[in-house]
């Protein structure tokens, strides 16, 4: 299913595009241990009604934001940056997997050019986050980041619930991005196959 499209013209950057993004489905707050490599989503967060709960330790704002999708069914939201921050988030994204708890965490990562060069703090999120999230996906396209977000918390909260894991590559996030923002497609609701009747 794809999700519809508005326009939004506060949107400049696709780290404010997130934000709002998150905001169109109704999220209320996030659970984040700031770092340098999302300062973008924290500067939109800052201009948002999303309230940023900001956490000691990135196990905390992943165990925050997994009780939040289990109250609310809604995907609980967590920001960590790369490397130590996002191995600390590790633990919360297996529980997610374990109890079928809706969450999408987001990762900030090192600039595109600097992959695969030993920057400081790089890591393969994939290889990382493959095995025990329901999806892992990088938002190389800043023109994409919104539409991303959308699928990410579409699938966090269909089928099976779980944790979906979203890259945010440092100097995407300052790229100047469509103005549009993806907002919820509901998704259906499980039934037999009439079949099965």
């Amino acid at each position: 299913m794809t999700s519809q499209h508005a326009p939004d013209t506060a949107a400049h950057s696709a780290g404010h595009l997130i934000v709002r993004t998150l905001e169109a489905h109704g999220i209320e707050r996030v659970y984040a241990v700031p770092g340098e490599s999302y300062l973008d989503v924290l500067d939109g967060l800052h201009d948002s009604g999303v309230e940023t709960v900001v956490c000691r330790q990135e196990g905390g704002a992943g165990f925050m934001a997994l009780a939040e999708g289990r109250l609310t069914g809604r995907p609980g939201i967590a920001m960590v940056t790369r490397g130590p921050g996002a191995a600390n988030a590790m633990i919360a994204v297996h529980t997610a997997y374990q109890d079928a708890t809706p969450l999408v965490l987001f990762v900030g990562l090192v600039p595109v050019n600097d992959r695969e060069r030993d920057a400081f703090q790089e890591f393969s999120l994939t290889g990382w986050f493959g095995s025990t999230a329901k999806r892992v996906m990088t938002i190389d396209d800043p023109n994409r980041a919104g539409e991303l977000v959308a699928e990410a918390m579409r699938i966090a909260a269909s089928g099976r619930p779980g944790p979906v894991v979203v890259g945010l590559p440092e100097d995407v996030l300052v790229l100047p991005a469509a103005p549009t923002v993806a907002h919820p497609v509901a998704p259906p609701a499980p039934a037999p196959h009439p079949a099965e009747h």
